[in-house]
């Protein structure tokens, strides 16, 4: 027997328990929620930008092919490595200050492909 939600997906099912109601696959193994490495051209770019921000700058890297945690290992390490405070906001890390040469030798020391774009 299988109770239908509202919204037309499987919620249990007798065979196998509770269902996630987007891929419909047993909870224990559903896979909607894990954070995947997003799906770029493999270049790392850091940028500078001021906009928004009351005149202050920051430096954006974008691109990182990295997800979840190892993303924001790699951001508090940048932070650490320049000195200053940061934040990791939709897969973009910022960086305080411009720290563009800084962040791309480091970057290319760990092996990534970068490119400073903007001003």
């Amino acid at each position: 027997m299988s109770k239908k939600s509202s919204s037309g997906g499987l919620v249990y099912s007798t065979e196998f328990g509770r269902a996630c109601p987007e891929c419909r696959e047993p909870l224990d193994q559903c896979r909607c929620k894990e954070a995947q490495a997003p799906a770029g051209d493999g270049i790392v770019r850091v940028s500078r930008e001021s906009k928004g921000r009351g005149g202050k700058v920051v430096t954006l890297v974008s691109g990182v092919p990295l997800a979840g945690a190892e993303l924001k290992t790699l951001a508090k390490e940048l932070k650490q490595k320049c000195g200053v405070g940061g934040a990791l906001k939709d897969g973009i890390i910022e960086i305080q200050g411009d720290q563009r040469d800084l962040l791309a030798g480091e970057l290319t020391k760990r092996g990534f492909t970068v490119k400073k774009a903007g001003g």
